[in-house]
């Protein structure tokens, strides 16, 4: 069995002396593991960072073995990575994401808007409405996606500044008056159809985290025995303090 592919370095743990089991996702094989010899030295390690794209060749004797990788670099993000510590913790983050993921299983689109993800680092504001899409995608390709285009009650399309804790769908101004403070908020930058600039104050950022935070807890986290990683509170409590900083002066 051989495949040629590319993927997105999600973990790596060492395995004998030399050798490392390298877990990717990959484009067209979903997250696979697999075995890269010589891959705890020197020359590999610098490749064989959380967030570095690689083209890979995947061989086993049979489709359902562990397999040998060789891999190539094509993007080394990890030496911009490790310049902020926001970035650290998101691309920590994103990879137990992605780890949420079936083994072996394709989810190209998954693959193509983590690439996206892992590329606007440099932006905490951006990085931070990104992630927030990312989890909201991860429950649409787990089986669990919001609603969020219109109004649960009414129909409409417009003002819709909640979301229902138990149907995941969106509410609008009215509707939801009466029941506000049991709703979930809507940040205005989760709908695609807002016009102009969406609003990304930290309240904006903390309750989109709330809210995607509430669902996959709900529905992939608590019924696997999990909770959300330590690095996705380090990552929100970066941007908040970095953008801090940066108001202050």
């Amino acid at each position: 069995m051989e495949w040629t592919d590319e993927g997105i370095v999600l973990g790596v743990r060492r395995h004998g002396e030399a050798g490392a089991i390298v877990e990717l996702l990959t484009r067209s094989h979903g997250r696979h593991l697999g075995l890269v010899r010589g891959g705890a030295g020197s020359r590999m390690r610098p490749v064989l960072q959380p967030g570095n794209s690689v083209s890979i060749v995947w061989r086993a004797r049979l489709d359902e073995h562990l397999g040998h990788y060789a891999i190539e670099g094509i993007r080394l993000r990890a030496a911009t990575v490790l310049a902020s510590s926001h970035a650290v913790y998101g691309v920590t983050h994103l990879a137990s994401l992605a780890r949420l993921l079936p083994e072996r299983d394709p989810h190209e689109d998954i693959y193509e808007m983590l690439l996206e993800t892992l590329e606007d680092f440099d932006d905490p504001r951006e990085a931070a409405m990104r992630l927030v899409r990312f989890e909201l995608a991860m429950l649409t390709e787990l089986g669990f996606g919001l609603d969020l285009t219109t109004c649960v009650a009414t129909g409409v399309s417009h003002e819709l500044i909640y979301v229902s804790p138990k149907s995941g769908a969106a509410v609008s101004r009215e509707a939801g008056q009466p029941w506000h403070d049991k709703l979930l908020p809507l940040p205005a930058f989760l709908q695609e159809a807002e016009e102009g600039q969406p609003s990304s104050s930290d309240d904006d950022l903390n309750n989109g985290f709330q809210l995607t935070g509430f669902f996959l807890m709900r529905h992939v986290l608590e019924p696997r025995g999990l909770t959300h990683s330590d690095a996705r509170e380090g990552f929100i409590a970066a941007v908040t303090k970095r953008r801090a900083n940066v108001q202050g002066r």
